[in-house]
């Protein structure tokens, strides 16, 4: 396995279904040229067995950027590891924490943090058959399995498995009786479990993920952990990322207008290869979010983007009710 830079875990975007596909994270990346980026979560199942073309697609101008699987069977995550890291993938990431029914059915997210036995035997087929990092993104607990002593053993039996980068998001994970969507808000965080794992692990790189919406709150997580990674902020207040750039790296903040000129060439190249314009403006109606003129903005492009033929002159059309309005 390279050796891992835990500088490179500073800010990072977190793999959400639906949302962070190849579009969505090529708009991320002219936001945050340091962010590392994440995919959807992908089942090995049907990385191994499907459509790995589509599955894995990915340009050149994401790196650096993460595949997540999902699974619990050792040898085919080993399989699917390998096919991400063959596909060009920084790392392979396994989720451990997504709480939804669909995923305990398949027997992976966070049911499995209960089997911390078996997430080692998974981590370690899928390390010991690629040479990018493996890692893990997990819950600080799950249902009544909800004291400290429960995460400690889950993280000693990761490191015991050779992973070095473990991701938390501080609160533990309901499997029944609370739907994804009150997963995401309704169990209390807990960043003070995060950072008694860091103060006791200090050589597991770690990155906390939960609620986590400001600079000012990037800066008071990296006093006590190596990493911060932003999930629905990111997405519903996408330029949130570029102040963030530029605190943590000192990199100039740009103009959101130059953002948007910037997207024009890889909007046109997907037109013209059958994508609808629609695919990819969904992931940049928050670019003006809380600025006068934001909600035309957004309802231009909504309103629009479906419609056939609708290409970058939609775009320029919102940009100008915009700047109408503002």
């Amino acid at each position: 396995m390279q050796p891992i830079d835990p500088s490179a875990f500073r800010l990072t975007v977190a793999p959400m279904m639906d949302w962070t596909d190849r579009h969505c994270r090529y708009f991320h990346r002219l936001l945050s040229p340091h962010a590392r980026l994440y995919t959807e979560m992908v089942t090995s199942a049907a990385l191994v067995r499907g459509n790995q073309l589509r599955l894995l697609e990915h340009s050149h101008e994401e790196h650096p950027v993460a595949l997540q699987l999902g699974g619990s069977d050792p040898v085919e995550l080993a399989k699917a590891a390998v096919l991400g890291a063959q596909a060009g993938y920084d790392e392979i990431n396994l989720n451990v924490g997504c709480p939804s029914d669909r995923v305990q059915s398949g027997k992976f997210g966070a049911c499995l943090m209960r089997e911390p036995d078996l997430v080692g035997e998974c981590v370690r087929a899928m390390a010991d058959a690629v040479d990018v990092p493996v890692t893990v993104k997990c819950r600080i607990g799950v249902d009544d399995q909800d004291e400290y002593a429960d995460l400690q053993r889950f993280t000693t039996t990761m490191l015991d498995a050779g992973v070095r980068i473990l991701v938390v998001h501080a609160r533990k994970a309901w499997l029944e009786g609370l739907s994804p969507k009150e997963n995401r808000e309704i169990p209390p965080l807990d960043y003070q479990r995060v950072y008694r794992l860091k103060r006791e692990f200090p050589e597991l790189t770690v990155v906390i993920n939960g609620g986590i919406t400001t600079v000012d709150a990037v800066r008071e997580h990296l006093a006590q952990v190596d990493g911060v990674m932003l999930g629905r902020a990111a997405y519903h207040d996408p330029y949130v990322l570029a102040r963030i750039e530029a605190d943590l790296y000192g990199t100039p903040l740009p103009e959101r207008a130059d953002v948007l000129e910037r997207m024009r060439i890889y909007i046109d190249a997907e037109l013209a290869r059958g994508t609808q314009l629609k695919h990819i403006t969904r992931h940049i109606l928050g670019l003006y979010q809380g600025e006068p003129g934001a909600r035309g903005f957004r309802r231009q492009l909504s309103e629009g983007a479906h419609l056939p033929g609708a290409d970058w002159r939609l775009i320029e059309s919102a940009l100008s009710a915009f700047r109408h309005a503002a």
